[in-house]
């Protein structure tokens, strides 16, 4: 489909799309703005990208990029909402190309509508040509503790996987970096006082950790987060980008740079429909 995505206006970040592609992206179909819960504010919605040989009536094991920013802050810093930024329109045509359908969204409460997101498509499953039985998480940055909470709710069999990427984890060992940082940046961290012994024992992580991350402290509540997951036995597969900044997947044009981002989509391709 045409993209008709905001593009003036945005900031430089906002323009920045993964450095990897692949073949199928092109012909990826998009239904935009599907309304998912009415607020004062008015509609917040979703897009919804499906993989070029999606047949009509198929149901599709999604993956959710979820966001722990509100889109009002987003919109004043750059320019548009985060499922408008190129990044998020770049991985969900990846997603679809390889064989998922992608799911992002507008939210102002990150906390309440993600779930409101999760109950409103697992509902609608059927017309929206998504396998509700059958979903990934992916999340990146200060958008991960909200994406924790999501892993850790009641009710979650249908959660499959998750991608963790360079974010923010939990604050164990009495650390309070992820609270600090949700402070200073305004992220959700609806994990504060949860521990990994919250996480679900049998659903597969993928943590992606950038070794030159010059986010503070971000990469020491990933160090903590997976000796408590090694120690709990929780099947984890880790990757370390060690010439990798923070946002490789956008700003680190490299070979390795791809091959973590191919390692991600093998990932969510074997869990979701292996």
């Amino acid at each position: 489909m045409n993209r008709d995505h905001r593009v003036e206006g945005r900031a430089e970040i906002a323009k920045k799309a993964v450095v990897y592609q692949i073949p199928g992206t092109d012909g990826v179909s998009i239904r935009r703005d599907v309304p998912y819960r009415t607020t004062d504010a008015g509609a917040l919605t979703m897009d919804i990208y499906y993989p070029p040989d999606a047949k009509d009536g198929a149901r599709i094991p999604a993956v959710v990029f979820v966001i722990g920013f509100s889109d009002l802050g987003a919109e004043r810093l750059m320019g548009c909402k985060f499922k408008e930024m190129e990044s998020y329109i770049s991985w969900g045509k990846l997603a679809a190309a390889s064989g998922l359908a992608a799911i992002t969204y507008t939210t102002t409460d990150p906390a309440t509508d993600v779930r409101a997101l999760f109950a409103h498509f697992r509902r609608n499953a059927a017309s929206l040509g998504i396998d509700g039985d059958r979903i990934g998480v992916w999340a990146c940055s200060g958008n991960v503790p909200l994406a924790l909470s999501v892993l850790m709710q009641e009710s979650r069999e249908y959660l499959k996987c998750a991608v963790l990427c360079y974010g923010y984890m939990l604050d164990i060992d009495g650390s309070t970096a992820v609270a600090d940082a949700s402070k200073k940046f305004g992220f959700a961290n609806p994990c504060a006082g949860k521990s990994v012994d919250d996480l679900p024992p049998e659903m597969p992580l993928f943590v992606v950790r950038a070794g030159r991350d010059e986010t503070p402290h971000l990469n020491e509540t990933i160090d903590r987060f997976l000796v408590h997951a090694l120690a709990c036995n929780l099947p984890i597969t880790f990757a370390n980008h060690p010439a990798a900044p923070h946002a490789f997947d956008l700003f680190h044009d490299s070979e390795l740079s791809r091959e973590s981002i191919r390692q991600i989509l093998a990932f969510m391709h074997f869990h979701l429909l292996g």
